[in-house]
């Protein structure tokens, strides 16, 4: 697999710290839901940094969409998130990965657990358990800041109710108007008790921070999860 050159063809902000990026990628066959790829900038001077990126497209998607959060110190998000226009281009490599995904044969229940933009991936099997037409069920918890910080807003009602999926979002900091839900950072007990409402025989996807993902997994195992039906992906500065 080698690096090449994809067109930026669409972006959609997604909070006032993130967009994604609609890519077309030359040779593109799609990619196993839940499966990332690597941007890599170089600088006039030759310096080259590179990043990995969870795709939320789905597995059959013609373009590679990626969500990019800005990390103000880092070297390549910035740029992604600030910098790329429509019709620029950008060195891809991929689709990359082979524990964190989702095939369209597994018949047994999934639950899903994102942080932030951790929620990328779980989009991509979101949508790619739709397209496949799969009829297992379907659990998500979804821990973000405030309503504005919400990825995917204006579908992700919509992407779960054709998965038929329970949904429960876990608000860190400020709820919108009207919620009877908690508010407050993800913690060990509310995971716990999320993963009482599910199947015990699902297998598990979980996505964000490094701390919100082992406290996550850990919280599931000690419930009784079977280790190796959770899968994780960890993210730091990029």
């Amino acid at each position: 697999m080698d690096w090449v050159v994809a067109d930026v063809v669409g972006i959609h902000e997604e909070t006032p710290t993130a967009r994604t990026l609609m890519l077309k990628v030359p040779g593109w066959k799609g990619a196993l839901a839940g499966q990332h790829i690597d941007i890599r900038l170089t600088a006039p001077d030759g310096y080259q940094a590179a990043r990995s990126y969870s795709l939320s497209s789905a597995a059959e998607a013609e373009l590679a969409a990626v969500s990019v959060e800005l990390m103000p110190d880092g070297e390549v998000s910035p740029y992604l998130v600030r910098g790329v226009s429509v019709g620029d281009q950008l060195e891809v490599i991929g689709p990359l990965g082979g524990w964190f995904v989702w095939r369209p044969t597994q018949l047994e229940p999934i639950r899903l657990i994102g942080g932030g933009s951790g929620i990328a991936p779980l989009v991509s099997i979101l949508r790619t358990h739709i397209q496949s037409g799969n009829s297992a069920p379907v659990h998500l918890l979804y821990s973000v800041r405030t309503p504005d910080y919400v990825y995917f807003h204006d579908e992700l009602m919509e992407l779960t109710a054709k998965a038929g999926a329970d949904v429960t979002i876990q608000y860190t900091r400020q709820a919108p108007a009207g919620w009877t839900g908690t508010v407050g950072r993800l913690d060990a007990a509310r995971v716990t008790t999320w993963a009482a409402t599910t199947e015990p025989t699902s297998s598990t996807y979980i996505c964000g921070p490094t701390q919100f993902v082992e406290l996550a997994s850990d919280a599931l195992v000690a419930a009784g999860a079977d280790p190796a039906t959770v899968r994780t992906e960890r993210f730091g500065g990029k």
